[in-house]
């Protein structure tokens, strides 16, 4: 087991949307300040996966903006915490590149095991 205990979150995003490389080192910042919505989570661990100009369908179109975002977790949350990120993520997504919060799905999983550094926790 590693000595050490990171607090280990991940955010996956995928978009239907292009992200220039500009909106992207936004979104890092502020999903960075928003992990801390979880108790003991912060930037330094927090791992981002932006895809981007995904082939994405919501409510039979393709149309408008949509966004899917998963949040994995080393750990577990509270049903308030998650609440306030869900509206942190719909509003920076929203703000950022103007993708309606009623386009946006925001995913919770949770583990319990997580591996870095050739150790699992």
């Amino acid at each position: 087991k590693a000595t050490e205990e990171p607090d280990m979150p991940f955010i996956d995003t995928k978009l239907n949307v292009r992200l220039s490389e500009e909106k992207e080192a936004v979104l890092k910042r502020r999903l960075g300040e928003a992990i801390a919505t979880f108790p003991g989570k912060n930037e330094y661990w927090l791992m981002l996966n932006f895809t981007d100009n995904c082939r994405m369908w919501f409510r039979g179109y393709s149309q408008f903006p949509v966004a899917m975002v998963r949040i994995e977790l080393f750990g577990s949350a509270d049903e308030a915490t998650c609440n306030a990120m869900t509206k942190a993520v719909c509003a920076i997504f929203h703000e950022e590149l103007d993708i309606s919060p009623e386009h946006i799905y925001v995913e919770y999983a949770f583990t319990d095991r997580w591996g870095w550094n050739g150790e699992n926790f």
